[in-house]
């Protein structure tokens, strides 16, 4: 019987597991930890709290948008961010900044979204 529930219960966390949920397109961050691992100055705290608000805006829009759009709306919202995040950060930062963005992508699923296809 518990043989039978786990089977269950692993099967129906792998095919979840292939869909990403609305709550996966929040990207909110907290701008102060942010800050402090990138080491930001406080104008750069500024615009990078502006860059995530707008990047927050984009994914919420493509978490409802259909499903054939929602790809291209995330490389939007995504490499939008990077461009603006790019003019903003120092090298240094915007490298720890891309690899920040490329976990948190992968842990959320979307990193999939940015590949063309």
């Amino acid at each position: 019987m518990i043989a039978v529930v786990v089977v269950l219960g692993i099967s129906a966390t792998s095919f979840a597991g292939n869909r990403v949920k609305n709550d996966d397109f929040d990207m909110k961050v907290n701008v102060s930890l942010l800050s402090r691992y990138l080491n930001l100055t406080n104008d750069q705290v500024e615009n990078v709290a502006s860059i995530n608000d707008y990047l927050c805006d984009k994914m919420s829009k493509a978490a409802y948008t259909n499903e054939k759009k929602q790809p291209a709306r995330v490389r939007e919202a995504v490499y939008g961010n990077f461009k603006l995040m790019k003019s903003t950060l120092t090298s240094d930062q915007y490298k720890k900044y891309v690899q920040l963005m490329n976990v948190t992508l992968r842990n959320k699923g979307l990193d999939s979204y940015l590949v063309n296809e």
